[in-house]
Formats: C-alpha cells, sequence, structure tokens
C-alpha cells in the first residue's frame, strides 16, 4: 500500500479512536473489572487507543459519579471491584426525574412540522436510549398520562436559528430583512447578536442595532435572509438579558417601571391564585372575594394585551393612562358587535 494511501487510513483510524463514545469504553473497562483481570490505566490504554489521562478520567467517573467499588491493588498492579457488580449502571434515574425527562419530550412535540423536530427528536432519543430497563418505568405508559398543548407557535426555520446561534456565541454580526409590527415593509438591520431568547414560546433575538445604536429584540418569525455571521464584535461586559428584562411583562419593553394595580372579579381572582405571571406579583384579597392584583411591570403591548384577556372580569385601577388605553380598546371592540 502507497505510504500516502496508509497515513490517510492511519489517520482515519486515529480519528476514530479519537470519537470513541466514553460509554464503550467505559463498558470494556467494566468488562475487564468483572472478569477479574484486575486491569490498569497504562494496559487499558494501549488495548483501547487513547491517552492514559483519558483511562484515568473514565475510571475516576465510574467510581466517584456511576458509584462502582472501584479500588486498585498495588499487588496486581492494577484496579478492581471491592464487591460483586452484577452489571453495568449505563444510567441510574429516580421515577422523578424520569418523568421529568418524558416533559422535556413532551415539550419538544410543541416543535412537530417544524425545522426544530427532526433535531430535537433525535437529541431525546439518545437521552432517553436504555432508561426503561434502569428505571423500571415504561415510557410509553407515561406518554399516555402527560400531555402538551401548544397554542400560536412562531415557526422559526432552523437553519436561520443555526445562523443566529453561531453568531450569538462568537460574537459576529449578522445583516437581515426585519418587518417591524408597525410598519407595513421590511427594513435592512445590522445587528451585534448579544442573547437568543424563547418568550411565550416563540423565539427572539436580543442585540445591538448598529445603525440605531442601541440594544434593540427582535422576533425570528419576522426576520428574513440571514446571511453568513459577518465581521467580530466585543460583547459589553455589563450586559444582562436578566436586568434588561427585569421590569418587562415579556418581550415589550418601555424602559419604565410603573405599579399596574388590577381588581379582580371571584371568578379572576381563583384563576390569579395558581398562577404567577410576574416576579413582583402581589394578590390581595378583597371582601366581595376577588382579589386586587399588583405588579412592578413597564406598560407595553404584551401587558395590555394580557389585561384584555380578562375581559370584563378584571379592571385597571392604576396607572391613569393604562386605564385610558383599556377602556378605549374596550370600546372599541364592543363598535365592532354593535348592530
Amino acid at each position: 500500500m502507497p505510504k500516502k494511501v496508509e497515513r490517510k487510513f492511519a489517520g482515519a483510524a486515529a480519528a476514530a479512536r479519537a470519537s470513541r463514545p466514553p460509554l464503550a469504553r467505559m463498558l470494556a473497562i467494566h468488562n475487564q473489572l468483572a472478569a477479574g483481570r484486575f486491569p490498569n490505566c497504562f494496559k487499558l490504554a494501549r488495548e483501547l487507543e487513547v491517552a492514559t489521562k483519558t483511562i484515568h478520567r473514565d475510571v475516576e467517573f465510574m467510581r466517584d459519579q456511576l458509584g462502582l467499588p472501584l479500588a486498585y491493588d498495588r499487588a496486581a498492579h492494577g484496579y478492581f471491584y471491592t464487591e460483586p457488580v452484577t452489571g453495568f449502571p449505563a444510567v441510574q434515574v429516580s421515577h422523578g426525574e424520569i418523568v421529568a425527562l418524558l416533559i422535556a419530550q413532551k415539550a419538544v412535540e410543541q416543535y412537530r412540522g417544524t425545522a426544530f423536530e427532526k433535531p430535537l427528536q433525535s437529541a431525546f432519543s439518545k437521552l432517553a436510549a436504555g432508561l426503561e430497563g434502569e428505571s423500571g418505568i415504561a415510557l410509553h405508559e407515561l406518554a399516555d398520562a402527560i400531555s402538551f398543548r401548544p397554542q400560536g407557535l412562531a415557526a422559526a426555520e432552523l437553519d436561520t436559528f443555526q445562523i443566529l446561534a453561531e453568531a450569538t456565541l462568537k460574537h459576529r454580526e449578522v445583516s437581515f430583512r426585519y418587518r417591524s409590527l408597525g410598519r407595513s415593509g421590511d427594513e435592512v438591520r445590522r445587528v451585534q447578536p448579544y442573547h437568543l431568547g424563547c418568550l411565550a414560546n416563540q423565539w427572539y433575538l436580543i442585540g445591538r442595532d448598529c445603525d440605531r445604536k442601541a440594544v434593540r429584540t427582535f422576533a425570528l418569525s419576522r426576520l428574513q435572509d440571514v446571511p453568513s455571521p459577518g465581521a467580530a464584535f466585543s460583547k459589553p461586559r455589563d450586559f444582562s438579558v436578566t436586568d434588561m428584562f427585569s421590569g418587562s411583562f415579556s418581550a415589550f419593553q418601555s424602559g419604565k417601571v410603573e405599579r399596574v394595580v388590577l381588581r379582580l372579579d371571584a371568578f379572576a381572582a381563583r384563576l390569579a391564585l395558581e398562577r404567577k405571571w410576574h416576579p413582583s406579583q402581589e394578590l390581595h384579597a378583597t371582601r366581595d372575594g376577588g382579589a386586587e392584583l399588583r405588579l412592578e411591570v413597564s406598560v407595553a403591548p404584551d401587558l395590555e394585551n394580557w389585561i384584555l384577556s380578562w375581559g370584563a372580569h378584571a379592571e385597571v385601577l392604576k396607572p391613569k393612562g393604562l386605564r385610558e388605553k383599556i377602556a378605549a380598546s374596550a370600546k372599541a371592540m364592543a363598535k365592532k358587535y354593535k348592530g
């Protein structure tokens, strides 16, 4: 075989060995331990064609994380099990953990029919592989007991998401066409992406708009023609998405936080007791069976739409400007239904 071809195959073999899954190595180590062969790091590294440091990390993980009774015998110059081990613990999970994993899988279903479905299902299948035997729980039985019924999901494209995720992680500028809710046409925006966040079932890109010289939020569903990441930039060290949205009700920002007070009737008060819409939420019962709901938030369209969703069950007491906006919207709605 020509030397050039030999080097090519040798390089491919080395790459395959380097990418060998850690679980496969640890299973091979377990088999030697179970057979009483007293393997050591040097011999295992030679047989599995990896570095001795890699084997040492595998052994530490098996002992400290998987709880296997591993010890080293100086006389035999190798590792051994200090007590019988019936099988290799691929994954040890509790009932609560398996239910949590199922909930995660059910959450994935909200992206059924979108570009996210295939990679998400593939990732979940890898996580769930072998769990039924270890947990003693049948996943298909739990699937009949838990479900998700999402509404109004945005159809974000996977290719666009991947480009933006790469740009966000590597601090690279992106340009795209964007249509704001208040405009009839598209605009070209050049943005330094800081963060990707999912708010109320919709993905948003948060970053510095280079032309407007301010941080803005962009809905991925209204974003088009995203090229590959461009020029590098330095992300501000003091940027915090938590601080940015601390006073927001959802994805909108107004910059000014106000005390919002709603009067809820008895029906709405019972529902309000079951949910927490914002960290600042306070609920105070009233004598008529209702309640006052108080929030420290910025007044923005998402808050207004949420208040309107309560219909006649809620009344804005404060601030005056918000009360007037909701009253005007209610009058406009009533007008549409007259006659």
